[in-house]
Parts: C-alpha cells; structure tokens; sequence
C-alpha cells in the first residue's frame, strides 16, 4: 500500500474505533498495534513496551501527577467557596460584581488547581446559587462558571501545555508565562461582559417591577462591613500564597518544573491540614486517590497518545501529511485558519490531551516553516481547545455545571456559554494582530530567543 492509503485507513480506522465508544485510550492503542502488527516488522510488536516507555520517560511529564494532586488537594477543600466568598464580599457594590467575582474566582482557583472540571465543580457549586439567589438568569450564571473553568488549562500550571512543551519540544516555563498575558485578557473580556449583561437584566428587572411586577433580586442591595469583608481574607490569602510561592519558585530559577510540582502538591496538603483541619488518613484518603485516578488514567491516555504518534511517525504518515499541507502553498494566515479549524472539530469530540499528542507532529512543522512561532501558537491552540471544553456537542465544562446544577435546562446551560466562545474567538483576533500580548512577558523575564 501507498504512504497515501495506509495514512488514510490510519484516520479512517481511528475514526471508527473512537466513535465505538471504547475509552480514548485503548482506542488510540488498539490502532497504533494493529498497525503496526501489518505494516511494521513482526519484531517492533515486542518493543511495545519499551516505546512507550521511552516516550513517556520525560523528567516535564513527571510534573503531571503532582500538579494534579495539588489541584485534588485544593478541590477537595472549600478553598473555592471561601475564594469565592471573599471576591464578591470585595466587589459586590461594582455593577455586575457579583459575575466579575465569579470570574476572578475562577481564574484564582483555576491557577492554583490546574484543572477546568475541578474549576468549574468547586466555584460554580458556590457561585451559580448566589446568583441565581440574586436574580442571574440561569444560563448567563452557568456560562460564567463554564468559560470560568476553562482558564484551568490555560493559566499556570496547566497540564496541557505541559504536554505541548513535550509534544513541540518547547521551554515548558516560556510557555507558562506566554499563558498569562492571554489570561488575563480572557479574564478581562469574560468580566466586561458580565458587567455588560448583568446591567442589561438589572434593568429589565426594574422595568418589570416598575410596571406592578413582583421584585427581582437584582434590585435588592447587599450591604457587608468591613469587617466582614477583611474577616474573610485570612482563609484565601494562604491559597494566594501558595500561588505567588510557586510562580516565584518556577520562574525565579529555584526549582525546576517537576520540583515545583512537588512543591506545590505538599504546600496545598499542608495549607488545607492548616486551614481546614483536613490531615488526618480517613480526609486525605479521597486526595490521594483522586490523584491516582485522573493520574492513572491521564498517563495512560499520554502513554497511547504517544505510541499512535511513535507508529504514524514511522509509517511516514505525519511526515507525508506535514509535506502536503506544505504543498499545498496556503498563505501563512489561511494555513493558520484551516490548522485551528481542524483542532475545533477535533475539539467535539476529543479531550485537548489527545489533539495536541495526535496532531502536532503534523501541524508543528508547516507551521514553524511559515513562520509561526511556536510558543504563540501552543496558547492560541489552548484557547481554541478551551473552546472544545464550552462548546456543543460535548463540551466537557457543559456537563460538569449540568452535574452542578441539575435543574438548570441543558438548552440554558449551551446558550449561556456561546457568547463566552465568541469572545474566546475575539481573544484568538487580537492575540493574531498583538502578538506580544503572548510574547512579551517570556521575553522579558526569560530573554528573547
């Protein structure tokens, strides 16, 4: 057979096993050998094993487990109802402030957990009542916690580009601090429209109620003392601490990525033992075994995800359909264009771990031969993938704030998160016409490369 036809049964075959609803990685597996059993030599079936093995003995991938317990440790604790809490106490006479502090919470916990489902689990279990309590209509309250969560892969440390800086052979510190700048703009455009469309309802709730109709909670004041508000500051600042400690940890040349995580992951079991009285066997037992879990199970998505690549690459299939995008002589910006529409579909359907192991040794180096820079295009794509976490078909974050708040309709819950995607694609323009907001931290703490 032609390099053309096996990678196209390669894509074919992969297709139809994935949508037989066997798990991602046994799926991604069971190709990878069966492929290799026809069209490689007999002997690399014994070098299973030792393939992935190799693949995933990375000293970057060591870091995964311990950023995830740091992140079990501070889901498991009310840190994100006390952050939160604290936030709105802070901001609640802003116009829309209630929403804006559902969005800085979850920016803070996504930061300090790393991960859009426990982002989304722990604030919007606290944030979605309050502000349905306070008038929110239910799908605008579940969009800002859904968008919310998904700065979890894109704000340090995030595991997905922890596996980009593998995948793209990439400084895994650059590409944290290439995430903030285009945080912190997805913050600032997430928050703006909170305000925006809170003053909106707040004031068809008065128009009703100007014409005989019952009063919204919109229209009732809050009223917190300051000592109220600086009361609850001593149960967040240790979790800010934590954040800054490991920032400065990273990127002031202390610890090495996998060290921070070590450090991180013990700092957060001793701040909830501290804060929350959480240290005993029977509380950390859950931790412990919700690390194992999503780490066992994420690994081993790695380790497949890295032998499909390891057998695509050997049959000359992503080489192949590397030269033919080339080829095919796009301009930079359409061939930008078509790589991200890709990494959209793909987004329905597969979790970002799996698009950036099963895709990049295709799109990285047309794109590197365009011209892209590979720091800037590794956050472009984690927004895009943030996308796939909002949106419909099977949008993760869509699901896990179905499971927070049952009641909620799911038609609510996906017309609530689509004007987050929009601004997410608002994001994605302006990171294209000002790439410094991506570039211009890394090359200013780090040097230019």
């Amino acid at each position: 057979m032609s390099e053309l036809s096996i990678g196209l049964s390669y894509g074919a075959v992969t297709l139809l096993v994935m949508f037989s609803g066997m798990p991602i990685a046994f799926a991604l597996g069971t190709v990878a050998v069966t492929f290799m059993y026809f069209f490689m030599p007999a002997s690399s079936l014994d070098t299973v094993t030792q393939n992935v093995y190799e693949e995933m003995a990375s000293i970057t991938l060591l870091s995964i487990p311990l950023f995830i317990m740091k992140g079990a440790a501070i889901g498991k604790s009310p840190a994100g109802q006390d952050l939160y809490s604290a936030i709105h106490a802070w901001l609640h006479k802003v116009p829309g402030g209630l929403g804006i502090a559902n969005v800085f919470a979850c920016a803070l916990f996504a930061a300090m957990a790393g991960s859009s489902p426990a982002t989304c689990s722990a604030i919007g279990s606290a944030g979605i009542p309050e502000m349905r309590k306070r008038g929110y209509s239910p799908g605008f309250a579940a969009g800002i916690i859904a968008a919310g969560g998904t700065l979890g892969i894109l704000l340090p440390p995030s595991i997905v580009m922890i596996l980009y800086a593998v995948a793209a052979e990439q400084s895994l510190g650059r590409l944290f601090l290439a995430g903030i700048g285009p945080g912190l703009l997805l913050v600032a455009l997430f928050a703006g429209y909170a305000v925006v469309r809170a003053r909106q309802e707040y004031k068809q709730a008065l128009v009703i109620y100007q014409q005989g109709g019952p009063k919204s909670a919109y229209l009732i004041e809050e009223h917190f003392t300051l000592a109220q508000k600086v009361e609850m500051l001593p149960r967040v600042l240790p979790f800010v601490i934590l954040l800054i400690g490991v920032m400065v940890a990273l990127y002031g040349g202390l610890a090495t990525p996998s060290e921070t995580a070590g450090l991180g992951g013990l700092m957060a079991l001793g701040l909830i033992a501290v804060v929350y009285g959480i240290w005993r066997p029977k509380d950390v037992a859950p931790i412990l075994t919700s690390t194992l879990k999503e780490s066992t199970m994420l690994m081993l998505i790695i380790g497949m995800s890295l032998l499909y690549s390891y057998v695509m690459s050997h049959l000359h299939i992503s080489q192949g359909a590397a030269q033919w995008i080339v080829a095919m002589q796009l301009s930079k910006w359409v061939l930008l264009g078509v790589i991200l529409l890709m990494v959209i579909v793909l987004g329905f359907f597969l979790p970002p771990v799996s698009i950036i192991l099963m895709t990049a040794p295709i799109i990285l180096p047309p794109l590197k031969a365009a011209g892209f820079d590979l720091i800037w295009f590794g956050v472009v794509m984690t927004i895009v993938m943030e996308m796939g976490l909002i949106h419909p078909p099977v949008g993760l974050n869509i699901f896990v704030i179905k499971n927070v708040a049952p009641d909620i309709p799911l038609k609510d819950v996906i017309w609530g998160v689509m004007p987050f995607v929009g601004l997410m694609f608002g994001a994605v323009f302006l990171l294209c016409l000002f790439p410094g907001i991506v570039t211009g931290l890394p090359n200013l703490v780090m040097g230019v490369k």
